[in-house]
């Protein structure tokens, strides 16, 4: 028997290892037993581009429908944010989805979507994972069964999610704005929306493609070279867009190939949703988030809440709360007026249609920010450590030994989710123990890159002397 647990985003396993239909059953059991516990009749399955995604889809349909309960099931592949979208639209109780989301193409996943289009809240997965069985059960009802008995539809998800972006963005705009676009789907489960709406983007691996060429479909700088070097040299591209896996998570270029991480794009969709369309509400962003979004936040007399490291803690906040936008470091943002859930291509083409409609390029409009709450830069290294190390640095940081890093003098320490030290000159270190491996995540903010090494190189110094 394999123990399964959720992670912060799902469960993940490698394929033919873990990750097997007995096991994709057993999770789709305690799926189905806890839904019906609750009263609950329909869920909206889906899949990404993951070897083996109809199958496992198709296995936890049958599960499913044996408890009783309504499965609209994704007739080809689709991103996170379609099926969370579509279980608003078909009035379902729960999603689910059959995705590893970035890790690399030997896992796939099982992610839990609730009725309101968004990530399940933890208490709830808990409650799911008690009621995973030991051992698979069955006989399963077969698909043609459950169709034949109204338990089991065919849906359209992709095309589900491009009407409402066609419903919601100033598509003609974008299109006649001049502002060229490229975009890296990453061979993930977003590839055939830009190609759709935006029938003139550039596209870089937008097929079908199981293994990924190799590359894990996680967008950040270092997977996106390829990208990057087609922005540089093509002078009608003004933005390098691109999502993971599942497309929920965002990596985005200026026209000069440089990336943009996630807190300048958060800072953008404040300034535009909030600066220029006038919408209102709370902004809610995570610890390693910087914090020049929650003094934009204040520039625009916003209230903000910053909260734990995982989208989770966000989705929960979002559930009672009117926020306008939500999101964490590792790329995945929501906004007001879509669903409580991240997404790469919507966040990439609300920036988009910020351009179109201003005539200004990334960098322009950036350049506003920068009046407003000051330039910064931000950098993270992964310290690779011994767990006796990992073991004494924790408790030096529980016991509050570290008073400087070098010439760095701590002048105020936060610890809503790691340990957060500010120095003079707007700069700010963040060290958070990974939860499955001797490594020590270091994040930096300074002014400039410089700063930013000097910071990291001067804490993880010391570090190391543990």
């Amino acid at each position: 028997m394999v123990q399964i647990k959720f992670g912060t985003d799902g469960w993940r396993a490698i394929i033919a290892k873990e990750y097997t239909v007995d096991n994709v059953e057993r999770v789709a059991d305690g799926t189905g037993r806890w839904m019906k516990s609750k009263g609950m009749t329909s869920a909206v399955i889906g899949y990404d581009c993951r070897f083996g995604g109809v199958m496992f889809a198709e296995a936890t349909a049958r599960v499913l429908g044996s408890h009783g309960i309504k499965v609209y099931l994704g007739d080809h592949f689709a991103s996170t944010p379609m099926v969370s979208y579509g279980v608003t639209q078909y009035k379902a109780d729960m999603g689910i989805v059959i995705t590893a989301s970035h890790n690399p193409s030997t896992y796939n996943g099982y992610k839990l979507k609730s009725s309101y289009g968004g990530p399940t809240i933890p208490g709830d997965i808990a409650a799911v994972e008690a009621l995973i069985p030991d051992h698979p059960g069955g006989p399963w009802p077969s698909l043609d069964d459950l169709k034949k008995k109204g338990m089991l539809e065919m849906v359209d998800l992709e095309a589900l999610y491009i009407a409402h972006v066609e419903r919601s963005f100033d598509l003609d705009a974008i299109r006649n704005s001049g502002m060229g676009l490229a975009y890296d789907a990453m061979f993930g489960a977003g590839q055939n929306v830009i190609r759709k709406v935006l029938p003139e983007a550039t596209l870089l691996h937008c097929s079908f493609n199981p293994s990924f060429e190799g590359t894990a479909p996680e967008p950040i700088d270092k997977n996106l070279q390829e990208l990057s070097k087609l922005v540089a040299s093509d002078k009608s591209i003004e933005m390098g867009l691109a999502t993971d896996g599942d497309a929920d998570r965002i990596g985005m270029f200026n026209s000069r190939g440089e990336f943009v991480d996630s807190h300048r794009i958060l800072l953008l969709l404040l300034h535009y949703l909030v600066g220029y369309k006038k919408l209102t509400g709370k902004v809610v962003i995570t610890f390693s988030v910087t914090e020049k979004v929650a003094a934009l936040a204040e520039h625009y007399g916003l209230d903000y809440e910053i909260t734990k490291i995982g989208f989770k803690y966000i989705t929960e906040i979002m559930q009672h709360t009117d926020v306008v936008v939500a999101g964490e470091e590792s790329g995945g943002i929501a906004i007001k007026g879509h669903i409580p859930e991240r997404d790469g291509i919507w966040m990439g083409l609300t920036l988009l249609e910020f351009m179109a409609k201003t005539g200004k390029t990334l960098d322009e409009l950036l350049a506003e920010v920068y009046d407003i709450v000051g330039a910064f830069d931000f950098g993270r290294n992964d310290l690779h450590v011994t767990e006796a190390q990992k073991v004494t640095i924790l408790d030096n940081l529980n016991h509050g030994k570290y008073t400087a890093f070098g010439s760095l003098t701590i002048q105020r320490e936060e610890n809503t989710d790691g340990y957060k030290f500010h120095f003079a000159g707007d700069r700010w270190v963040m060290i958070r123990p990974s939860g499955t491996e001797p490594v020590l995540r270091v994040y930096a903010q300074a002014p400039t890159m410089d700063g930013v090494q000097e910071v990291l190189d001067q804490v993880c110094s010391v570090l190391l002397e543990a």
